[in-house]
């Protein structure tokens, strides 16, 4: 899956703090994956693209080892310039497994 970005889904509204953005993209991942039969414990690739990877990493981070636990995905953070809209800091990308 790809394109999860931390915006709320109710609301529309694109949060300003880097962490809530993870949250919500995560959550948005979460959301997707148990639809379509899976879960977050299924992930075994994760890549972030991160418009201040290091600024914003060490937060991101925190966030992401709530959601994605041992045994750990193989994971790429990445820095970009930008991403699809301004206010976005942070897109989650992921390959799963879904159950049979």
């Amino acid at each position: 899956m790809s394109g999860q970005v931390g915006y709320d889904r109710a609301t529309g509204e694109i949060p300003t703090d880097p962490e809530e953005q993870a949250r919500l993209a995560f959550e948005g991942m979460k959301q997707v994956l148990e639809e379509a039969g899976s879960s977050l414990d299924n992930i075994i690739e994760l890549t972030t693209f991160h418009t201040d990877l290091h600024g914003d990493g060490p937060g991101f981070g925190e966030v992401k080892d709530k959601y994605i636990r041992e045994p750990y995905p193989s994971w790429t953070g990445v820095g970009v310039t930008q991403l699809a809209r301004p206010e976005f800091v942070v897109e989650v990308r992921a390959v799963a497994c879904a159950g049979r």
